[in-house]
């Protein structure tokens, strides 16, 4: 079996590249640009729900029981939650441990005690669907010695909207930038194949296969892929690490994932999905050619 030299394969691709240099920057340019778009809004939606998790403004509900009810009565009024339907959890708070999570929060609550406790027991309730959330608020506040119930399903719903809306944005910039990043490196590809045409000829004439022909092709839709995936890494790195520090410093009531946390995701995403792309334009590049 021949052997070919690989240094053959990745030489005629980079001579592809430099033979074709506006087509080939203008490839790796629109190719990082779609890679930045598509992390820079994966962090989005990924920041978005740490924040939501954070604030406990999806999918819950609190109870506050009677400031008045006996230990027995709360007990009761735990069981009968648990029955109800679109429930997933339910976490009992007594108001000790809420007096102590007021505590944590707010200096106001410093000199309350035990004895003097205004807080009543409360229950955080996790449900499954929002749909259903009108009837369990019905159901809970038919429940005896349930005093208040704390629905925030209009605020969580908006949320819900938002985060809907973002993917809708993404999706649709994923789609156009991601057609336009191909059909540029298919151009790329062949203006390659078409300043070879003759060398490619007298080869496909001599007996060489296919993929000794296509090869170099591939490859260099992988260097464009590589290349714009590393670009893409350092400019998503630039611009989150701005954004960090700035709600590090300005918006402290909003959490960030550190960049450190996340960076390997990042750069094994984008070059996967950069190396994806650029082999994909390739082979549909090649694959129109070679039927001519």
């Amino acid at each position: 079996m021949r052997r070919y030299n690989p240094f053959y394969f990745i030489g005629q691709a980079f001579e592809g590249l430099w033979r074709n240099g506006v087509m080939s920057f203008a490839s790796i340019a629109v190719l990082t640009s779609l890679l930045v778009v598509i992390g820079g809004f994966t962090l989005l939606v990924t920041n978005i729900d740490v924040n939501l998790d954070e604030f406990g403004l999806i999918n819950q509900i609190v109870v506050f029981c009677d400031p008045n009810a006996t230990d027995e009565q709360i007990t009761e009024i735990g069981e009968a939650i648990g029955k109800l339907d679109n429930i997933e959890s339910v976490e009992h708070v007594t108001k000790e441990e809420g007096l102590e999570q007021m505590k944590a929060e707010y200096d106001i609550y410093d000199d309350v005690s035990e004895e003097n406790n205004p807080l009543p027991d409360s229950f955080v309730i996790t449900y499954l669907e929002n749909e259903k959330v009108p009837n369990l608020d019905y159901q809970l506040n038919q429940i005896e010695g349930i005093a208040k119930v704390n629905n925030r399903l209009d605020l969580a719903t908006k949320i819900e909207g938002f985060k809907r809306g973002v993917m809708l944005v993404f999706v649709w910039f994923l789609v156009i930038l991601g057609v336009v990043s191909i059909f540029i490196i298919i151009n790329t590809i062949k203006l390659s194949v078409f300043s070879r045409r003759n060398e490619i000829s007298i080869m496909q004439y001599v007996g060489a296969t296919g993929w000794f022909i296509s090869l170099p092709y591939l490859i260099e839709g992988a260097i464009i892929g590589i290349v714009s995936s590393v670009a893409a890494y350092f400019i998503e790195w630039y611009i989150y690490s701005y954004i960090e520090e700035m709600v590090i410093t300005d918006l402290q009531m909003i959490s960030i994932l550190q960049f450190s946390d996340i960076r390997a995701y990042v750069f094994w995403g984008f070059l996967g999905l950069g190396i994806i792309t650029g082999v994909v334009g390739s082979i549909i590049s090649l694959a129109r050619y070679l039927r001519q």
